[in-house]
Formats: structure tokens, C-alpha cells, sequence
């Protein structure tokens, strides 16, 4: 994302660098690489946002594609290309009110399946498999466990609980995507005070959560208040929960010196 500052006259790419990183790490893990170093994709990147002139919130999407003309299945001995899109984008799930979530039988592909670390397009169909499981039983997103059992993430969120204080996530062998807006609301829990303890969950330890919230470049934070019918706490948004949200919106759009090394500015 790219977090337009009204009152500064400036658009902030968010951990431009991370996102790129993470862009040649999945490419390598489908045989794309090797992909131009991140200096050259950053300029890219910070080229199209300049000469769109943006002054408001924008998504973001490089792309690697496999480009030989060709039929067959295989990852070998195939030409990539690379492009990037940037287009206006505002919430992608509530962030103010908090959401309705439900665990889904849909489970989250094994890391010896489509690996869920590679950021992979085709990873997005069992997204949408969790997804559309969720909203079509009425809820606004899908929990997703692992075939073990153990809570991942959301459809395509990192999910966060808070229990006795600390906060607690899935570690990165549970097949998640290692998220880089996971990876900064750690920094903001540390800067805080929370503890942060990576390790499994159950789902019914879902159900006894003092606050939930998933995470993610789409997804911001966006607090989980119910869970399988079942209220999250209070079933309100919750004292830490708040905290972080409040410092991460805070951090997106430039506002925070503490946090300036998290975000680009484009003009």
C-alpha cells in the first residue's frame, strides 16, 4: 500500500523494500529468479506511482509471470516478466467496527502442497475457497486451520490473539504467509510493551481470547469481535487491539519519526 498524507502533500509507499524482497524470495521458490535486484524494481515502482500523481490511498501489485509461450506444466526452462499496477483502494475489511469471523473447513494449503510462505497467485484459490465458505454462511471472513488442525490465518490475513496480556500468533511453520505487516505490528507490541509469543493455536482457544485482530498489507488491522458465534472478550474492540491499530495508522502515513524507516515518500 501507499498511505496518501493530506497534511504533508505525500504519498508514503509502506516497507517498499520488504514487499520486494519478499517478491524474489516467492520468485525463487517457482524457479522465476533470477529477478533484478530490489534497487532497480524500488525505482520502478516508485516511477509509477510519481507519474500517476496520486493523492490519495493506492494498492500496490508487482507481478513475476511465467511469459514463454507454451503449453505444459512445469516451473523449469521458462521466461519470466515482470509488471506493476497501482490503483486508488480503501479498506479492504472493516477496520472501525470490528468483524464476524468463522473457522472454515477449508483447510490451508501444507508447506508441501503450494507453499503459503511464497506470496504465489495460486495460493489465492484456497483464499477464495476460505473466503467464499465464510461470507456465504454470513460471516465477514474465514479462520483457516492447518490439516493438523491448528489455527493459520484468515483467508489472506496473519491473525494476532491477545491472552493474559501477551500477544500471541502462529509461528512460521504453520503454514502462513510470513507477513510483513505481521512482522511490523511485532515492532509496534515490542515498542508498547506487549510481549509477542509465536507458537500454536487451537481453535477452541480461539473462543476464549481476550481481543483477536488479523492483519495484512489488504487487511490493515482490522479487529476480529466474534468468532463461530461466539463473542471475542467484550465482544467490543479491545484495549490492545486499539493501541496497535492507532499506531499503525499512525506509522503508515508518516507521522511517526520513530517509524519513518517503515515508508517511502514519493514526491
Amino acid at each position: 500500500r501507499a498511505y496518501w498524507n493530506a497534511e504533508q502533500g505525500e504519498l508514503y509507499a509502506l516497507k517498499l523494500n520488504e514487499h520486494l524482497e519478499r517478491l524474489r524470495a516467492s520468485s525463487k521458490i517457482l524457479m522465476m529468479d533470477p529477478l533484478p535486484e530490489v534497487a532497480e524494481l524500488r525505482k520502478i515502482v516508485v516511477e509509477l506511482l510519481q507519474r500517476n500523481g496520486f493523492r490519495e490511498d493506492v494498492y500496490v501489485r508487482p507481478s513475476v509471470y511465467k511469459s514463454t509461450e507454451a503449453i505444459g506444466v512445469r516451473l523449469h526452462e521458462l521466461k519470466n516478466s515482470f509488471y506493476v499496477i497501482a490503483i486508488p483502494f480503501g479498506n479492504y475489511i472493516d477496520v472501525d467496527n470490528g468483524i464476524r469471523c468463522a473457522t472454515v473447513a477449508t483447510r490451508r494449503t501444507a508447506d508441501l502442497a503450494i507453499p503459503a510462505r511464497a506470496k504465489v497467485v495460486g495460493n489465492y484459490v484456497n483464499s477464495a475457497f476460505s473466503k467464499s465458505e465464510a461470507g456465504l454462511n454470513g460471516f465477514d471472513e474465514g479462520i483457516v486451520l492447518t490439516e493438523a488442525g491448528k489455527v493459520s490465518e484468515g483467508s489472506a490475513e496473519n491473525i494476532f490473539m491477545v491472552r493474559g496480556g501477551a500477544l500471541v500468533s502462529p509461528g512460521v511453520n504453520d503454514d502462513i504467509l510470513e507477513g510483513i505487516t505481521r512482522a511490523g505490528i511485532m515492532e509496534i507490541a515490542e515498542e508498547l510493551g506487549v510481549r509477542v509469543v509465536e507458537r500454536q493455536i487451537d481453535r477452541s482457544e480461539l473462543y476464549v481470547a481476550d481481543e483477536i485482530f488479523l492483519v495484512g498489507t489488504g487487511a490493515q488491522v482490522s479487529p476480529v469481535i466474534e468468532v463461530d458465534h461466539r463473542a471475542v472478550g467484550t465482544g467490543k474492540i479491545g484495549t490492545i487491539t486499539r493501541k496497535i491499530q492507532d499506531r499503525y495508522f499512525a506509522a503508515v502515513r508518516g507521522k511517526l519519526p520513530q517509524y519513518r524507516h517503515w515508508v517511502t515518500p514519493i514526491y
